[in-house]
């Protein structure tokens, strides 16, 4: 089966892993780290600001089942794009939407649909997502890979 990775940044990662968890034709999806200049960061390190690193979700998916596309869909209704820097209470870069694109349809298929969201006013603010090329990401600690599974939350 061949398989692809997608990687997002929405806010915290706790919640926007068990929402890509829960569609059909996603395999796996793990939280982590991306984005940022410290290799194998940790929580601590990436809360401190300091190594410029977003939680992250890293998604494995079937694309026989499921398109990048549908998972673009679902990441612009999951959080609010147009917040820059956060999301909802969760402030500051680490939490900052992003979509990192691992091939250039990755980055077209990111392109064209923030341009189509923009032209249809669909958000009252312009989407504020970056498109960003893949760095590496740096899988978090254990105790965050399905956190709200854990709690009983999901």
């Amino acid at each position: 089966m061949e398989k692809e990775i997608a990687c997002f940044g929405a806010g915290c990662f706790w919640g926007v892993e068990a929402d890509f968890r829960a569609i059909p034709g996603v395999l796996d999806v793990s939280v982590g780290y991306s984005g940022g200049n410290t290799e194998n960061p940790t929580y601590r390190e990436v809360c401190s600001k300091t190594t410029g690193h977003v939680e992250v979700v890293e998604v494995i998916f079937d694309p026989a089942r499921l398109s990048f596309e549908a998972l673009l869909r679902r990441f612009f209704t999951m959080h609010d794009p147009t917040q820059v820097d956060g999301q909802g209470p969760d402030i500051g870069t680490q939490y900052r939407s992003v979509i990192f694109y691992r091939t250039p349809e990755q980055y077209a298929s990111a392109r064209s649909m923030i341009d189509e969201l923009n032209a249809s006013k669909y958000y009252p603010r312009p989407i504020a997502t970056a498109v960003e090329p893949a760095q590496a990401f740096y899988r978090a600690e254990e105790y965050h890979q399905r956190y709200l599974a854990k709690q009983g939350r999901e």
